[in-house]
């Protein structure tokens, strides 16, 4: 699994130190879930919802040919 969740405390707060972090991310939130994903050097990301509800996000890799 590329996106890996972040833990809320009890009344939904976010504790999230970006210092941590090495690089691009994406925060996805959806349905009482926080889930975090570093993003790639070349992609096409696509977040599929339906009613308002996140149900998959697809990564379409690829590289550019020099």
């Amino acid at each position: 699994m590329r996106m890996k969740e972040l833990q809320m405390s009890s009344n939904g707060v976010l504790n999230f130190d970006t210092k941590e972090l090495s690089g691009s991310c994406v925060i996805v939130i959806s349905d009482g879930k926080v889930k975090i994903s570093e993003l790639p050097p070349y992609a096409d990301t696509i977040i599929k919802t339906y009613k308002g509800i996140v149900t998959c996000v697809n990564w379409d890799e690829g590289s550019y040919f020099e």
